[in-house]
């Protein structure tokens, strides 16, 4: 039978097979990188294997984590950087994995795309690889879908799938009582939450991306782009010494939110406002937007990453530990009797 004449092709279609394969061979040296105690098999085939025993674990209990990077992506998009987007995909679920005492183990991404190019799309995954490599997980499977029609030119979306393991028993958090120390972890600046808000902001400022930053770090765009934080392998180190009880990823609702979720019933964070100072950045989105504490503390991280809930008799030995792991470390509160989060003293 002959082909019909008329006949038309998936390429034509707008998906383009080609592409998608070289997109593979190109990114699997950066996923390579990433192995680790455990990995089976990775990029290529129908699914990824892992073996826990292989990791060392006995008793394992798996915790797993699900996120994307909100609408930070449509800077990324906008000024065409892409090698640190990835980045931020990898923080925002392995950084909650530790939270729950977990290691995490591997890695596999979701991007889809209109029309894919090979060479934003390898620039995007080489930094979830950087991402992984930095926290010890494997990237070891993921999918790229090419969706014409879905996706207007050059946009495109990520999510991010983690999957961590710890010994059963030791799960986070455990044993938070009153009177326990609160350590924050400085952030690298706005990390990936509250870009909605960010963006009304710099539009209301009447910058450009390319602009020069009004609060350092170069370019506003560059700027805004500093990736999340990996606190992933300091904080397991902190685990490892006792004396930890809860950690919490200060994400989307900010310290005023996240920190509760750690806090057994009955107790609440006393946080003195004057421990730390606010970094730059958020001084200038407060101001730019007019933007009251309260908002600030429930939408953006503040400058504080993550929050370490530890033993009072051995908070400084932590803090000392974390800061020769070249975290910069600052007591901001307590545990006490009561619900959520007090404030004392001010940011703004």
């Amino acid at each position: 039978m002959s082909d019909a004449k008329n006949g038309l092709s998936y390429a034509e279609a707008g998906v383009d097979i080609d592409a998608g394969n070289a997109l593979v061979e190109r990114i699997k040296p950066a996923a390579k990188r990433t192995a680790r105690p455990g990995v089976i098999a990775g990029l290529g085939g129908f699914g990824a294997l892992f073996d826990l025993k292989a990791a060392g674990y006995d008793d394992p209990v798996l915790v797993a984590a699900t996120d994307g990077v909100g609408t930070k992506l449509r800077i990324a998009i906008d000024t065409g950087n892409m090698d640190t987007i990835g980045i931020d995909l990898v923080a925002m679920c392995v950084n909650d994995l530790v939270c729950q005492g977990a290691e995490p183990l591997f890695f596999l991404d979701y991007f889809a795309t209109g029309k894919l190019d090979v060479d934003s799309a390898a620039r995007i995954i080489e930094g979830i690889a950087a991402g992984c490599e930095a926290s010890g997980c494997a990237l070891i499977g993921g999918e790229t879908a090419e969706m014409p029609g879905m996706y207007g030119a050059g946009d495109f979306d990520l999510a991010g799938f983690a999957v961590g393991a710890l010994e059963r028993g030791r799960a986070l958090p455990e044993g938070v009582g009153e009177g326990d120390v609160l350590l924050g972890l400085a952030s690298d600046g706005v990390h990936s939450n509250g870009y909605s808000l960010v963006r009304r902001i710099v539009e209301m400022s009447g910058l450009g991306w390319d602009g020069e930053s009004p609060f350092g770090g170069g370019r506003l765009g560059e700027a805004l782009l500093t990736p999340t934080r990996l606190y992933v392998k300091p904080a397991l180190a902190a685990i490892g010494t006792g004396g930890m009880h809860g950690l919490a990823h200060v994400t989307g609702g900010g310290l005023t939110e996240n920190l509760p979720r750690v806090l057994p019933e009955g107790l609440g964070a006393e946080i003195d406002l004057n421990s730390w100072a606010l970094p730059p950045v958020f001084r200038w989105l407060a101001e730019t937007g007019g933007l009251a504490q309260g908002e600030l503390l429930k939408t953006f991280n503040a400058g504080i990453g993550m929050v370490l809930v530890v033993d009072a008799q051995q908070a400084e030995r932590i803090a000392g530990a974390l800061r020769a792991s070249g975290e910069n470390v600052v007591v901001i509160g307590r545990v006490g009797a009561g619900e959520g989060v007090r404030y004392r003293g001010a940011l703004l």
